[in-house]
């Protein structure tokens, strides 16, 4: 008998599958968090969730498409502004978390438009100088006071325990919508014309991917992503500063978590924000010196591990837990 061979599409390996049963696991169990564990903790891991879905974004946009902005604040603290805006309007907290972290598509969309044809540093620095003019427009808004900033006051008609629940389901939420939509993204055509137009962007366009239109997608999909990080971060801050929120810091943070963990990957932004939370908790309390170690840690990636943890892992062992993209599987048939 002669066995004939096939060609099928593979979107997911086994280890793929296993991983994604064990990420379902490991959510039910943080969903139920706020029954079993002290404030103290359900505080912390609504921050952790902030950090990933910020790496995330920054790493879609950056590590998958080729963008390097440093200026993804802007999102961040528009996503807070303008729900502060719909609650002063009344709406319940929780619905202009949400229908506010949606409008900064439509901001992003506009911005789009001025700086997607920049390449690189242009890029980059274009990002950062747009933040910083929301950021001056933000603080001439009378009900947030300049620098003064404002109160999230809405927020304390829930009770401290009801809240601080409210809060981390919100962030775990989000984690879930984003870093299954990153996901089904990159395993996309989308995702492959983003991947393609990073290598070379002249050679996508070449074979007829749309490159603008592919590239604004994607900017939408991370500004969007970053507005509802600052939301959450609201959520639980209550207070709002243009400084803070917009603050260049959290592309810092970013930056430092996707380098770290692996640019370009899927699941590095997860490791490098959990590296970087563990680092913020342990040496938080030393000031400057606390920074002076990010630093210290930065470099030595930068000098050891140029590709982040789960980058090197994949080009010296192969090791990779998620499978972002499809492969082409040959099965015998008799």
């Amino acid at each position: 008998m002669i066995n004939k061979q096939s060609m099928t599409v593979e979107s997911w390996d086994a280890k793929g599958r296993l991983t994604f049963k064990v990420a379902a696991l490991i959510v039910v169990c943080l969903a139920l968090l706020p029954f079993y564990a002290d404030g103290q903790i359900i505080d912390k891991v609504t921050m952790l969730m902030i950090y990933i879905v910020l790496a995330m974004m920054w790493n879609l946009l950056a590590g998958f498409a080729g963008l390097v902005s440093v200026g993804q604040q802007a999102f961040f603290g528009l996503g807070a502004y303008f729900a502060i805006r719909l609650v002063m309007a009344d709406m319940n907290p929780y619905g202009a978390f949400i229908i506010g972290s949606l409008a900064v598509a439509v901001i992003a969309y506009l911005i789009s438009f001025f700086v997607l044809n920049l390449k690189g540093g242009e890029f980059a620095i274009a990002m950062w100088v747009i933040a910083e003019v929301i950021r001056i427009f933000v603080m001439f808004d009378p009900i947030i006071q300049g620098e003064t900033g404002t109160s999230l006051l809405a927020m304390n008609a829930y009770e401290p325990e009801l809240r601080r629940s409210l809060n981390f389901w919100f962030s775990l939420s989000v984690f879930v919508v984003f870093s299954g939509g990153v996901l089904v993204l990159l395993k996309s055509r989308l995702g492959a014309a983003a991947q393609a137009i990073r290598d070379d962007e002249e050679a996508a366009r070449s074979v007829g991917i749309k490159v603008e239109s592919t590239k604004r997608i994607i900017f939408v999909i991370a500004a969007v992503g970053c507005a509802f990080a600052g939301c959450i971060w609201l959520s639980t801050a209550i207070t709002f500063q243009p400084r803070t929120n917009f603050g260049v810091q959290w592309t810092v943070f970013m930056l430092f978590m996707v380098l770290v963990g692996g640019l370009g990957t899927f699941e590095g932004p997860i490791i490098g924000a959990i590296l970087f939370f563990i680092l913020q908790e342990v040496f938080g309390d030393f000031g400057a010196w606390y920074l002076a170690g990010l630093g210290a840690v930065a470099v030595l990636f930068a000098l050891y591990l140029p590709k982040g943890i789960c980058g090197e892992l994949q080009a010296r062992k192969g090791v990779s837990l998620i499978q972002t993209g499809v492969k082409l599987v040959r099965r015998s048939k008799p």
